[in-house]
């Protein structure tokens, strides 16, 4: 049963195609009306993955990956968080463009 979950959650939210294309067009063609407006949104995103990109690289390094706790205690060598580094990915997006 734990297999057909796995699988389920698989298709659902990670391998699904269609919904990794809609999220990247929704905001393209939320405002892509005139050039300006365009122009604007890639400047935006430019920025906002500027600053983001560093930041998450510094979160998935340090606190993510498997042994990377080993910096706090010699108790946290075997933690692996690395299956939230896609929820913190977004996570930092969101609050960037919140500031």
């Amino acid at each position: 049963m734990e297999n057909y979950l796995d699988i389920f959650v698989k298709g659902v939210f990670i391998e699904n195609m269609i919904f990794a294309y809609f999220l990247g067009m929704c905001s393209y063609l939320a405002v892509s009306k005139t050039v300006n407006t365009s122009m604007g949104l890639g400047i935006a995103v430019i920025f906002v993955l500027g600053i983001t990109v560093p930041v998450d690289y510094l979160i998935d390094n340090y606190l993510l990956k498997p042994g990377a706790l080993s910096w706090i205690s010699a108790d946290f060598a075997d933690v692996d968080l690395s299956f939230l580094s896609f929820i913190i990915f977004i996570a930092v997006i969101a609050s960037m463009v919140q500031l």
